[in-house]
């Protein structure tokens, strides 16, 4: 049975009149309403629904609460127009990761003249305009490449100086220990709420040689959460991947993980790794990562719909 593949981008006015199999996995705005709002897309929860909020995760896991929100500060929502995906500081408090998704549309193009990283900070929200000329993404047009290329850098236009960014993993690996902490759910509590939920690495599913690789994982998700934080290392503070979207034989159920029902990551790895060290030093200029072999869209790919929040 074929797979559909769905990225996880949280898009605004998409058509939704497809089934959910069908969908390109994108959901209205939390804050648009009218007669064109819509209830989210169906999005792969994989078994009993474990993802926790700070004061949840705080609470099960006898940590400081104000801690664990300022540590993971670096954490936040990136909005283009009325869309919205996830995103992080990385390696500098003026570098983002996300995936390609969020900034460009099905055909390649920019989904909005501006963009913006969103975040809280000791209760108060931050909002800081994103260099759309420092964008470096690992495909000019995701939707057409394979989703191990779906990945983005970008700077800020000023640094948050009063946040830490994670730091880079130094490995990733299949059946490693992740926290997947994202903001961007359209499906839970409210889009800007962060979750916190511990998971595995369950398996290699794609790689391009010399660069990322794409592992499925067994964490929950949801549309508008593209891009969030895979984290690892002792304290889960070290960035290893991105959430890029879902695939399912059978996406309206909510079942089990399976070789034919799980999400996926793509790893910091290759030349993504190598744009975020660039960044850092503001040394890299906007540019697209050069054709990988498989970065067009393969069997597994085929007929699969992918969101500007999520991935396949």
């Amino acid at each position: 049975m074929k797979n559909v593949e769905i990225r996880l981008f949280a898009a605004t006015l998409c058509a939704a009149a497809a089934t959910p199999s069908a969908q390109a996995g994108m959901a209205l705005d939390a804050n648009a309403g009218g007669a064109g709002a819509m209830a989210p897309t169906k999005v792969l929860v994989l078994g009993a629904e474990r993802r926790a909020n700070a004061e949840q995760y705080a609470a099960k896991n006898k940590l400081d609460l104000s801690t664990l929100k300022r540590a993971h500060a670096a954490s936040g929502l990136v909005t283009c127009g009325r869309a919205h995906g996830a995103g992080q500081l990385t390696v500098a408090n003026d570098v983002i990761t996300t995936a390609a998704h969020v900034f460009l549309d099905e055909r390649g193009a920019h989904r909005s003249r501006a963009c913006y990283f969103v975040t809280d900070i000791d209760g108060r929200k931050r909002r800081v305009p994103i260099d759309m000329g420092t964008i470096i993404a690992g495909s000019a047009k995701p939707y057409s490449a394979k989703a191990v290329n779906d990945w983005a850098v970008a700077r800020l236009a000023q640094p948050l100086d009063d946040v830490s960014p994670y730091d880079l993993a130094e490995e990733v690996a299949v059946d490693q220990p992740v926290e997947f902490v994202s903001r961007g759910h359209s499906d839970w509590r409210d889009a800007e709420t962060m979750s916190f939920e511990a998971c595995r690495l369950r398996a290699q599913t794609n790689q391009v040689k010399g660069g990322t690789r794409e592992f499925a994982f067994d964490c929950g998700t949801g549309d508008g959460a593209s891009g969030g934080a895979v984290l690892s290392g002792e304290q889960r503070l070290r960035l290893g991947a991105i959430l890029v979207g879902w695939r399912s034989s059978d996406p309206a159920r909510v079942g089990p993980y399976s070789q034919n029902n799980y999400n996926f990551v793509v790893s910091i790895e290759g030349p993504f790794r190598e744009a975020v060290l660039a960044s850092a030093r503001r040394d890299a200029g906007p540019t697209t990562a050069q054709a990988q072999p498989g970065e067009k869209t393969g069997e597994r790919d085929a007929g699969a719909r992918r969101s500007a929040v999520g991935r396949e």
